[in-house]
């Protein structure tokens, strides 16, 4: 486990890894949808707490719906997606903490602090859908993760009478390479962070 990894697997992962816009006619099947899921699951979360929850849109159907919330610049691109992930997560993820965490009394430090509930379920959730982009690359897939939308026609029409909401959506599939901008550049270590 400490060892690192080969070059290759940070050329996929990070490297040469680019957030596509266009994909392949190739279709994502469940069981990969399944794996991805089995790997992005062991990634950390404050107190195991879990939050995030994804809902896979893969039928016509599906996607139509999501349709109305898209801006319209995401909407031609979103809708021909093998898959679109919606990256939600639950207000009531602490419900889950007796088996998640289960040494301690852990739904306590949250049950009627709603500040605390928001700031846990939504970082937490963030860093889960991160874990999903990372993951789908190790699997071969590519990614489009993207703002873009109405939160609240999501949350209407995907989680309504829930106490999930949604985060962000990628695009998932296998990319298209011939319309990739040309690569943008970030920003160095020195700028970007210190050490003390």
């Amino acid at each position: 486990m400490n060892t690192p990894l080969p070059d290759a697997s940070f050329d996929q992962l990070f490297r040469n890894a680019r957030t596509h816009n266009h994909f392949s006619d190739r279709q994502v099947d469940d069981a990969t949808l399944h794996a991805l899921y089995d790997l992005l699951k062991w990634g950390p979360t404050s107190a195991n707490s879990s939050p995030a929850r994804f809902v896979f849109l893969k039928s016509e159907q599906a996607k139509k719906k999501l349709g109305p919330a898209l801006a319209e610049g995401n909407l031609t691109k979103t809708l021909a997606t093998p898959v679109v992930v919606i990256v939600a997560y639950d207000m009531a993820f602490y419900d889950q903490l007796p088996k998640l965490f289960p040494h301690t009394d852990a739904r306590s430090w949250f049950t009627g602090n709603d500040a605390l509930i928001q700031t846990t379920a939504f970082r937490n959730g963030t860093l889960q859908g991160a874990y999903l982009i990372m993951a789908a690359r190790s699997l071969g897939l590519d990614c489009g993760p993207m703002s873009g939308f109405d939160n609240s026609k999501v949350d209407a029409a995907f989680f309504a009478n829930t106490t999930v909401k949604s985060n962000f959506l990628i695009n998932l599939g296998y990319g298209d390479n011939k319309d990739l901008y040309p690569r943008n550049t970030r920003l160095t270590f020195e700028e970007a962070c210190r050490i003390e």
